[in-house]
């Protein structure tokens, strides 16, 4: 019973309903957990992962060219993007690991959390098919799609501001969420953004995370060319 109070609390988040949660179960089951795991379905998951996303590119970005919609695919599916996206569902908290991995800290690991989602992908799709598929994967890369640029040159306030800090030799910037508000699938993320070279704190407010701490690092960056030139 516990185990269908969780998969019912994660189904809210992802606002998705399974007919069969059996399948959410098994997308949520790492390798290192005894019985059938998740990797058939993260493999059915990443290739209609890729395919819906190269579909609302090509959708988004009516005139660019083949070179620049594989750059921004690119961008969306890799690992750090879907681990991202897994984070604000908490996907973490639902996975089914073995020993190991619990006492190493597998459900914060990256890699498994995106791994998770894809498997999820391929949950959802075999639960209900392509269309309820594309519905869950256009919600959570919509407002991605919409932050990114053609501009193959420009790099990003999250990036501008690392390379700051690392010419000067400083640490990384800290991002931390400060607040969500909203609905599990329609909030609004406060992130934080702090530097060793200053006390003060950028706080910015968007529809994920991403572009939170995008708006953060671009304020902080504005405070330390204030400051130092």
């Amino acid at each position: 019973m516990q185990r269908n109070n969780q998969l019912a609390s994660l189904e809210q988040k992802l606002n998705y309903k399974f007919l069969n949660t059996s399948l959410l179960d098994n997308a949520l089951t790492h390798r290192s957990h005894s019985g059938p795991n998740n990797e058939r379905l993260e493999f059915l998951g990443d290739s209609i992962l890729n395919f819906i996303v190269a579909e609302m590119l090509f959708s988004h970005f009516p005139l660019a060219p083949e070179g620049d919609l594989s750059r921004l695919r690119a961008a969306l599916v890799r690992g750090e993007t879907l681990a991202e996206i897994a984070r604000e569902f908490a996907l973490g908290d639902y996975l089914n690991l073995g020993e190991g991995e619990l006492k190493s800290g597998g459900f914060r690991r990256a890699s498994i959390l995106a791994d998770a989602l894809e498997a999820v992908i391929g949950a959802i799709y075999l639960d209900a098919g392509m269309d309820a598929c594309k519905a869950c994967v256009r919600r959570w890369m919509q407002n991605r799609i919409s932050d990114l640029s053609l501009a193959t040159g420009e790099k990003d306030a999250k990036s501008q501001l690392q390379e700051w800090l690392q010419a000067r030799k400083k640490p990384l910037p800290i991002y931390a969420v400060a607040d969500t508000q909203g609905d599990l699938h329609d909030q609004l993320f406060t992130v934080s953004c702090s530097v060793s070279l200053i006390n003060e704190i950028t706080t910015a407010t968007a529809p994920n995370r991403k572009s939170a701490e995008k708006e953060a690092a671009q304020l902080m960056l504005q405070k330390l060319e204030k400051t130092y030139g």
